[in-house]
């Protein structure tokens, strides 16, 4: 069991949902991986109520899968799973992309540019969960600037799966490959040219190849 730490602010089932989160983001909870209530308790030092309430608010994240007289699970996506999701993005993305370009493109390449950054560092030090971490901030950035609200409600709804298969699928090939990292690199030129042909012609290319790696993961 790893080591659970909290913040001290929120409410408790809050606090335990947040830390969870991370821990599942971050593959210390890998995908189908059985979470137990009572030692979820006795790691945080809280009684099992909190646990449970985290749990239901992480299933609505998409992130844990609740199955009566069972138990509890992290996520474990299928093919078809992984197809919907990717096919999702690929809706959204390069539209909130345009949107961010229209609203704020220097905050947006502002971001972008602070996140690549971090990206490198990552790849030198072959970091998969920093790496996740800033691939998953890489995307995020078109979201957070694209100033609306509706298209950011939408994307909240799958955002931690998303960071979660990417640490656990696709970071530890990227921190080992130059591929993710030229491809981001090649988006934030684009979108600084206003080029959204050819920006969703790469998104397309860079999202299909992710959820192939996906894919291939799940076969392992």
């Amino acid at each position: 069991m790893p080591s659970l730490k909290i913040e001290p602010s929120q409410s408790l089932a809050q606090k335990v949902a947040a830390r969870l989160r991370q821990a599942i983001i971050e593959g210390e909870f890998p995908p189908g991986a059985v979470i137990a209530e009572e030692m979820l308790a006795q790691s945080f030092g809280v009684s099992r109520t909190p646990v449970r309430e985290a749990l239901n608010q992480l299933q609505l994240q998409g992130l844990v899968v609740i199955r009566p007289q069972v138990g509890s699970f992290v996520f474990s996506p299928d093919a078809e799973d992984i197809a919907t999701l990717c096919e999702f993005r690929l809706i959204l993305e390069p539209q909130a992309a345009r949107l961010a370009y229209r609203n704020d493109r220097a905050g947006t390449l502002a971001d972008l540019k602070a996140v690549m950054g971090e990206m490198e560092n990552a790849v030198k030090a072959k970091d998969k969960v920093a790496y996740g971490h800033a691939d998953t901030a890489f995307h995020d950035t078109f979201i957070n600037h694209c100033s609306n609200r509706y298209v950011q409600e939408a994307y909240r709804l799958v955002a931690g799966r998303i960071a979660a298969l990417r640490t656990n699928y696709s970071a530890p090939i990227d921190v080992q490959t130059p591929r993710s990292f030229k491809e981001h690199s090649s988006l934030v030129k684009l979108f600084e040219q206003g080029d959204f042909e050819e920006f969703d012609r790469l998104m397309q290319t860079h999202v299909t190849g992710t959820a192939k790696t996906y894919t291939e993961a799940l076969r392992l």
